[in-house]
């Protein structure tokens, strides 16, 4: 095994560059913000997609926008509103009077990487127009199925503190979102460069650095990165623990956990561990980046009751708790 970890790190260590020049041209556009850009990234390398959630004015379009930009794809913005319908997404069929016949119209949904901006102003009907494209990874149309392209990213933002207008996400909705990452605003040396960078009539642009084969490629070399059986019952500890804390030395969350995470957390949390361990240039996952990126895999899985919100405490709180419990291997 340590002869196949070997030429896995090595594999790993050539195929992982490009993530260095993605990195690079986003900095040219976005400053700081690590945490975001690198969960866009886990993201796209395990076909997962990725809701975002921070307040207005933190990028959270921009850096969507300036990924699709170093990527030689096709991107669709999405802007959701109330009046927003579900053939504006996935398209319709068209009646042409000449001909006597129907036509297929595809929407936006059709394209490489989707952003579906502020996602929660559109009504639940709207919203779900897209479960089927981000499970299956296909669009009905009448009585028509068609497969979507290869690379389909859903990266879809919201606005957590304004409540007017919004409609709030179905759960079955959100469990298909592999990450939820929650941005904060930047640091005063950041925002100072960020004042430097954007008051400017001429804004940085990031220009095409990979190919979307370059991309299929790397997910192959992250699908076989080496996880450990004791890194899989750590997972599956952890998940479990979110269901039934008081079987692994929690009774005091049993209180405060309405449901815990699904089947998916555990399968999400290490095709994303793998990823990560890509981007770090290792053939093999840690439980350090089970750590990692655990909070995005499960602070919008883990549903918190009545009781815990009027105790302040949250899903981060819990997973908190989880992660400091769990033996880890």
């Amino acid at each position: 095994m340590d002869i196949e970890i070997s030429e896995l790190n090595k594999k790993v260590g050539q195929e992982c560059l490009f993530i260095h020049d993605l990195r690079k041209e986003m900095a040219k556009v976005i400053v700081g913000q690590e945490d975001l850009i690198n969960g866009l990234l886990v993201g796209m390398l395990s076909n997962g997609h990725i809701l975002i959630e921070g307040v207005p004015g933190l990028a959270k379009t921009l850096t969507v926008h300036t990924l699709s930009k170093t990527i030689n794809s096709d991107f669709q913005r999405i802007q959701f509103t109330p009046d927003l319908l579900p053939a504006d997404i996935v398209g319709t069929l068209i009646f042409n009077p000449k001909e006597s016949s129907f036509s297929i119209r595809k929407g936006p949904v059709f394209s490489n990487i989707i952003l579906a901006d502020e996602i929660n102003r559109a009504p639940a009907k709207v919203q779900s127009a897209l479960l089927e494209a981000m499970q299956e990874r296909q669009v009905t149309i009448s009585d028509t199925t068609y497969k979507l392209p290869e690379l389909f990213l859903v990266m879809a933002t919201q606005n957590p503190i304004e409540q007017e207008g919004t409609y709030p996400l179905p759960e079955a909705q959100v469990d298909r979102f592999m990450l939820k990452l929650n941005i904060t605003y930047p640091s005063k040396i950041e925002e100072k460069q960020i004042l430097e960078t954007m008051s400017r009539q001429e804004i940085p642009a990031a220009k095409k650095v990979v190919s979307i084969e370059k991309i299929l490629e790397a997910r192959k070399t992250a699908d076989i990165i080496y996880v450990d059986d004791k890194i899989k019952n750590y997972v599956l500890d952890i998940v479990h623990s979110t269901r039934y804390p008081e079987k692994y030395g929690m009774p005091s969350l049993k209180p405060w956990i309405l449901y815990g995470a699904s089947p998916r957390a555990g399968i999400f949390m290490i095709q994303a561990a793998k990823s990560f361990a890509f981007m770090d240039g290792r053939g093999y996952v840690t439980p350090e980046d089970i750590k990692t990126i655990g909070y995005d895999i499960l602070r919008h899985r883990i549903l918190p009751t009545y009781e815990a919100e009027a105790e302040d405490i949250n899903a981060e709180t819990i997973i908190k708790t989880v992660f400091e419990t769990i033996e880890v291997p």
